[in-house]
């Protein structure tokens, strides 16, 4: 298992930590590297290029495979142009949606207030762009120099460093959370098993819930309780722009409604 475990971080070492779920695993570049180790195709790595395959097939002793095409163009080292998030500010309404969505907290705001990137963080994932409800993040061109081999080994480890600070974050966030999140669920058990083997990263400590009785609806409430989420998310929105006595009455009634339905009442 040792060897295992040895195999899958010399994989990871090599992957860019854009933690961007291109390549088919959505949380992040350590689940690909435990299924590239598993036997998957080591090409589907779209930032890291043609080097990134390459440099896998090497270390593994596999034919090489033309690597996944990105729809960037080519940078001199043979990976994609590298990307930046920029949020048009004025047009921001601080829903904070962006905020959860980045795997590596390059996003500043709070709710209802303005929010900024900080572009030296950026991996340009693009997690951030889809739940934006007003659509008011631009993906732009890097305009740094690319970076050496000395620098892009110092910024993955970076990287690592902060995804797995972000896990351990939202771990812990978990056991008061409501409502759904905004990515995919993360295999927290996987990085939590990897960090204990290593010094360079915090290490993720597990969090039990405490126990509830299992909530299941049928098909017609499920519906029911998608509706009403989405008037209060609506209702929402629009009482944030401008408030309403008749609107903040219907947001409470369905409020209402949304917590019988979940048994909360």
């Amino acid at each position: 298992m040792n060897s295992q475990i040895a195999l899958i971080q010399n994989i990871d070492a090599l992957l860019p930590q854009t933690q961007c779920g291109l390549c088919g695993h959505r949380d992040g570049c350590l689940p690909y590297a435990k299924s590239i180790a598993e036997g998957e195709a080591a090409n589907k790595c779209v930032p890291g290029g043609q080097p990134v395959a390459d440099a896998l097939a090497n270390l593994l002793g596999r034919e090489r495979l033309t690597a996944e095409a990105s729809v960037w163009p080519i940078q001199s080292d043979g990976r994609p142009q590298r990307m930046k998030a920029v949020i048009r500010e004025d047009e921001c309404i601080g829903c904070t949606k962006c905020i959860n969505a980045c795997p590596v907290d390059a996003i500043l705001g709070s709710g209802k207030l303005m929010h900024s990137i900080l572009t030296d963080l950026c991996t340009g994932c693009e997690l951030c762009i889809p739940p934006c409800p007003v659509d008011c993040i631009d993906l732009v061109e890097d305009v740094k120099p690319v970076p050496t081999d000395a620098e892009r080994m110092s910024e993955q480890k970076d990287l690592r460093q902060r995804y797995y600070a972000h896990i351990q974050r939202e771990e812990l966030r978990r056991l008061h959370r409501k409502g759904p999140v905004v990515r995919a669920e993360i295999d927290t058990a996987l990085f939590a098993q990897f960090s204990q083997q290593t010094d360079a990263v915090p290490e993720i400590q597990m969090v039990e819930k405490a126990d509830h009785p299992a909530v299941t609806h049928d098909a017609k409430t499920t519906i029911e309780l998608a509706k009403l989420r989405t008037q209060i998310k609506k209702l929402e929105k629009q009482l944030s722009v401008r408030e309403d006595a008749n609107k903040r009455a219907q947001l409470a009634q369905l409020q209402q409604q949304l917590q019988h339905l979940q048994g909360e009442a």
